[in-house]
């Protein structure tokens, strides 16, 4: 798969604010092609309703049928993109909500990731684990710096070229959480 990203317009991003669609899209992106039934399965969810959430994210241009797959019975959809990226924060307020409800979306998916990953701990050969971090730091920078600080983290991590062809090598999620510390900037102290 390329390295394409897509930046939907605020009425496609509406599709993805179902932590459903967010968990299927993310699904298609790290282990490929799947059916709706293999993603039901994978889901805990009926066919129909599956075969529904990809009819959503098609429509808006976020997964595409797999025509290399399959036959008129049995549909293939793949990932459109590697990547989704959002306005930072749009003027208009009905946008500005549908970009608050993806980000809800995101979280929910993110905030399980990170819990099945430690509850996976255990079972994790010793260089994985050795590799594996769940720290934070707190710093006090200006929203400028800050700005600045995730862009050059998120370019270091697209500067990773993959090791596809190792043996060893594995999917390895980096999440990247930066926000003002909640209650320390904005309404009340």
């Amino acid at each position: 798969m390329d390295r394409s990203s897509i930046t939907p317009s605020p009425q496609d991003l509406k599709a993805l604010t179902h932590p459903i669609r967010v968990r299927m899209l993310g699904l298609l992106r790290i282990d490929g092609p799947a059916t709706a039934t293999t993603l039901a399965a994978r889901l805990g969810l009926n066919t129909g309703a599956t075969s529904y959430h990809l009819r959503q994210l098609a429509q808006h241009g976020f997964v595409v049928e797999d025509t290399t797959r399959g036959n008129a019975r049995d549909r293939w959809w793949m990932a459109a993109h590697r990547s989704t990226t959002t306005e930072v924060a749009p003027a208009d307020p009905d946008e500005r909500d549908t970009l608050d409800a993806y980000l809800q979306s995101v979280v929910v998916v993110m905030s399980e990731l990170l819990q099945r990953s430690v509850e996976e701990l255990p079972l994790l050969a010793e260089p994985w684990r050795d590799a594996t971090t769940y720290s934070d730091w707190v710093v006090t920078l200006t929203p400028s710096r800050a700005k600045a600080l995730v862009e050059h983290l998120a370019a270091i991590v697209d500067e990773e070229d993959d090791d596809e062809a190792d043996d060893e090598a594995a999917p390895f999620m980096v999440q990247l959480s930066a926000f003002p510390y909640p209650g320390k900037v904005g309404g009340d102290r």
